[in-house]
């Protein structure tokens, strides 16, 4: 089983850059594909970017193109959300999120695929 701690949020002003970590606890965090969600005030969760067990596929939504990067450290069982260019909309509760499975390739961007979700950390985002 994984747990997972997020952290590195703050509070930013639009065009700054924030750089969220998400740890896991378990032995097998190879074996998980990860994502990043993130959950505004009075709207749904939604999903942000997701990278495979290896590293080597990658997927984002459309909001977030081009201003974020996902990646992750298998060695230090770590995941990261790079954010740049920041706006006032991308204020919400950033959630990490474990998938297992055995592909290695996949990524997933529903939130129901996820079995291991971690507290969240708060960003926000000035104008």
């Amino acid at each position: 089983q994984e747990q997972l701690v997020e952290s590195g949020g703050g509070l930013v002003q639009a065009g700054g850059s924030l750089r969220l970590s998400c740890a896991a606890s378990g032995r097998t965090f190879s074996t998980y594909a990860m994502g990043w969600f993130r959950q505004a005030p009075g709207k749904e969760r939604e999903f942000v970017a997701a990278i495979s067990r290896s590293g080597g596929g990658t997927g984002y939504a459309d909001s977030v193109k081009g201003r974020f990067t996902i990646s992750r450290d298998n060695a230090k069982n770590a995941v990261y959300l790079q954010m740049i260019s920041l706006k006032p909309e991308d204020t919400a509760v950033y959630y990490c999120a474990a998938h297992s499975t055995y592909y290695s390739t996949p990524v997933f961007a529903r939130g129901r695929e996820y079995e291991y979700w971690g507290q969240g950390t708060q960003v926000t985002v000035s104008s």
